[in-house]
C-alpha cells in the first residue's frame, strides 16, 4: 500500500487535476486550497512546469489536488510540449479536472481548444473563472457558458473568495470514497527511512509530490 510520511494511504484517493492556459491563476488557486504554498506563483507564463501533487481534505473527504503548468493546444516548441504532455496526463488520470479560465480577460481562443480537448477526455469537469475580483468582472463571467462545459464556478484565488463553493462542487462529482483512513504503523511501512512516495518513474515524468496532507484552506465568511 502507498503511504504518506505521515501514514496515510494514497491508492485509491480520487484526483482533481487543475488544467487551463498560462497565467490564469492555477497554481495561485492550488496554493489557496491549501493551507501552505506549494506552487511557485508569478505573473510569467510557463513558470510552472512540473506536475504539483498534494492531498487535500474537504468535510472529511480527501482527494489528491494536482498542479499543471499552462496547456498551449497547437504548439510545438519542445518545452511547451512537454508541458502539455504533463498536463494531458494528469487528465487523463484525473477523476475531475477544474478548468481554470481568467474571468478578467474573458474568453479567449485557447480556453475554447482546451475546453474541446477536456470535453474529447470524457472527465467531469468544472470550469473555474478566476480572478473574479470585481462584480463587474463577475457580471462578464457568464461568457464561459459558451465552452459548453456547465456553468462556471467564480472564485477568486488571491481573495480566497468562492472556494468554499468550489470545494463543494468538487466532492459532488468526486466517485465515492476518499475517506481519511487509519494512519499507519513504522512497521507498516516497512523498515528505515519513508521518503516521499515519488518513485523513479514519476521523477523522469517531473512530477514534484508533497508527502504532508494540508486540510484544504478558504477565506472564513458567507463570501467564501
Amino acid at each position: 500500500m502507498r503511504q504518506h510520511r505521515d501514514g496515510v494511504a494514497t491508492i485509491g484517493m480520487p484526483t482533481v487535476a487543475i488544467v487551463g492556459r498560462p497565467n490564469v491563476g492555477k497554481s495561485s488557486l492550488f496554493n489557496r486550497l491549501l493551507t501552505r504554498r506549494h506552487a511557485i506563483v508569478s505573473d510569467v507564463p510557463g513558470v510552472t512546469r512540473d506536475r504539483l501533487e498534494a492531498p487535500c481534505e474537504w468535510s472529511g473527504r480527501e482527494f489528491m489536488l494536482i498542479d499543471t503548468g499552462g496547456l498551449v493546444p497547437g504548439a510545438a516548441e519542445p518545452l511547451v510540449v512537454q508541458v502539455r504532455r504533463q498536463a494531458e496526463r494528469a487528465i487523463a488520470g484525473a477523476s475531475a479536472v477544474l478548468f481554470v479560465v481568467d474571468a478578467a480577460a474573458g474568453l479567449t481562443p485557447q480556453d475554447e481548444e482546451i475546453g474541446d480537448v477536456l470535453r474529447r477526455s470524457r472527465r467531469p469537469v468544472l470550469v473555474v473563472a478566476n480572478k473574479v475580483d470585481t462584480p463587474e468582472i463577475a457580471s462578464g463571467a457568464y461568457e464561459f457558458h459558451a465552452l459548453g462545459l456547465g456553468e462556471p464556478i467564480m472564485v477568486s484565488a488571491t481573495q480566497g473568495l468562492g472556494t468554499g463553493d468550489l470545494l463543494d462542487a468538487v466532492l459532488a462529482i468526486l466517485p465515492e470514497g476518499g475517506a481519511r483512513e487509519a494512519e499507519g504503523t513504522e512497521a507498516d511501512a516497512g523498515p528505515g527511512p519513508h521518503p516521499a512516495p515519488a518513485g523513479e518513474a514519476e521523477a523522469a515524468i517531473g512530477v514534484v509530490f508533497t508527502p504532508s496532507i494540508p486540510r484544504c484552506a478558504t477565506t472564513a465568511g458567507p463570501s467564501s
